[in-house]
């Protein structure tokens, strides 16, 4: 039986589990200790931190694995690029996956090879976040290198909000330095697409919708697709291969933040995963294919099918907790309800559980996805599955709306 090595096992890599069980695959979850749902999945776990490229390399070889894979998370794709290079499997270069894993490197390979970006600089103290504050025209953003779900990112107004911002980012980091980047007053969209034998598969803009909470921004939700002129399309495609080029990146999901701002975008990040917040569930809904088996195919060394069928315009978000607490009630009965009414919806977790109030994009404890082009219509509905469920004996809604 073929073996598939998924690191991690959250929420976001917890359907690579399943479609690869669904498949007659043997899973393998790399994953230290902890509530995610995928070690009760996997067929196999290793209790081995996904940031230990060398132990998973050494074990992935004995073990005879057919393939490695990973969604929704950058911590573990260095160690998905030293497994591929070393064994010999389909999936992103070391180099690229080192890259891509460091904002002040990819920044810097942006600004070299021609990349429309906002200019970005690495300090490795306060007293040089302030010289690059000061070379800069403010507002910038101080960012952690290496961290996702906007965490240790923090928008910087005056000189004297550095402190606090550099010392978030120094808190998320593990790196000794932090990302000092002009800021662009403009829209922010995500581009996912899927790069294959040195072709571009496909590349589908979609809109972002985020939440503040303690003066962070972070992701709430995505809606597939961008409506904009074909121009505007044209640019942001143009834009993307400059900087997919640019990385070296091939045979791997890309997820990308990007800027749109007087018909002209900026390409903040990029990925070699599939993104987050419900994107590959989004994919399959709007192009009409099973991204997870697709992502599986590719890295078990078969030509992915990316066909697309007629677009479905979809969208989804997050369900967040406004404070500390625990699940106390699920109203199942109401939940099965609405299922029925052509909603996608999905608990991260179940009565009993201790929950966060909402700080990143990891603070979710399930999202709904409605196949429709009508924010009004996705949020009545988040409003509805909020009043299903209660965080210290009391709803969702009523906390949100507090």
């Amino acid at each position: 039986m073929r073996k598939l090595l998924v690191l991690g096992a959250g929420v976001y890599q917890a359907p690579l589990i399943k479609k690869a069980k669904e498949l007659g695959l043997y899973t393998i979850a790399a994953s230290y200790a902890g509530n995610y749902p995928g070690l009760a999945l996997a067929d196999e776990v290793w209790a081995v931190d996904t940031t230990d490229a060398q132990q998973l390399t050494a074990l992935s070889r004995e073990a005879h694995i057919s393939g490695v894979c990973t969604s929704g998370t950058d911590v573990a794709i260095i160690s998905l690029g030293t497994i591929c290079e070393e064994l010999g499997l389909p999936g992103v270069s070391l180099t690229c996956a080192r890259t891509v894993t460091d904002k002040s490197l990819m920044k810097r390979t942006f600004l070299d090879s021609g990349v429309s970006t906002p200019e970005a600089f690495p300090a490795a103290s306060l007293e040089e976040a302030r010289d690059i504050f000061q070379k800069l025209s403010s507002p910038v953003v101080v960012k952690a290198v290496d961290s996702s779900g906007s965490r240790g990112i923090t928008r910087v107004n005056s000189e004297k909000e550095l402190p606090a911002a550099w010392q978030a980012a120094k808190n998320v980091t593990k790196k000794d330095y932090v990302l000092v980047e002009h800021f662009i007053e403009a829209e922010e969209i995500g581009v996912d697409g899927f790069i294959s034998d040195g072709k571009i598969r496909f590349l589908l803009p979609h809109g972002k919708f985020t939440h503040t909470a303690g003066g962070v921004t972070l992701p709430e939700g995505h809606c597939f697709p961008y409506f904009c002129t074909p121009e505007l399309e044209c640019e942001i495609l143009l834009q993307m291969e400059h900087a997919i080029t640019a990385v070296g990146m091939d045979n791997c999901a890309v997820n990308a933040d990007v800027l749109i701002r007087d018909g002209h975008a900026y390409i903040l990040e990029v990925g070699a995963r599939a993104g987050a917040t419900c994107i590959p569930e989004l994919i399959s809904t709007y192009c009409g294919f099973d991204y997870y088996k697709q992502m599986i195919c590719q890295a078990l060394g078969e030509p992915p099918d990316f066909t697309m069928k007629r677009p479905r315009p979809c969208m989804a978000k997050l369900l967040f907790s406004r404070c500390d607490g625990v699940l106390t009630d699920i109203d199942e009965s109401r939940l099965d309800e609405l299922r029925r009414r052509c909603i996608a919806l999905s608990l991260d977790y179940p009565v009993g559980t201790h929950v966060e109030k909402v700080q990143n994009g990891t603070s979710r404890i399930g999202h709904v996805i409605l196949e429709t082009a009508d924010e009004q219509a996705l949020d009545e509905m988040m409003s509805h599955v909020r009043q299903t469920i209660k965080v210290n004996g009391v709803d969702l809604e009523t906390l949100w709306n507090e």
